[in-house]
């Protein structure tokens, strides 16, 4: 007899892009683990270099990037831009900013979303969950 509970939709794959690993950690806390009960569960994929990102957006199955525009050497605004300009049919990316002014950086690096630091919860969760429910 088939089992009468729904299979559960696969996870979400979150790339997580900062040269500081507390960053990372902060981001990944803040959104948890179920970040909707409407959408699938979130996984992390945690990356420290540039290269590394644009590795990952190539091999597909990213469904969000949260890029850290304060990461060294290379910063989330212009790997944001790089990706638009080099990777085919990227997923959406949010730019985590400086500060709320750095929002107008974050438009030119066509980045789809910006928040700034400090990483606020409630505004990082909104922000995700806006750009999952348009790509999913």
């Amino acid at each position: 007899m088939p089992d009468p509970r729904p299979t559960p939709a696969a996870a979400l794959r979150v790339l997580v892009y900062s040269s500081n690993a507390r960053t990372r950690e902060q981001v990944m806390l803040a959104l948890g683990r179920r970040i909707h009960p409407e959408l699938p569960e979130l996984s992390y994929v945690e990356v420290a270099t540039a290269p590394v990102v644009v590795q990952q957006l190539d091999a597909g199955g990213i469904d969000v990037a949260i890029l850290d525009g304060e990461a060294t050497p290379a910063g989330g605004m212009g790997v944001a831009k790089q990706i638009r300009d080099e990777v085919a049919d990227p997923p959406p990316i949010l730019v985590l900013t400086g500060r709320a002014d750095d929002a107008w950086l974050a438009k030119w690096s066509r980045a789809d979303a910006a928040v700034p630091h400090p990483i606020d919860p409630i505004r990082l969760g909104d922000a995700v969950v806006g750009l999952l429910r348009a790509s999913v």
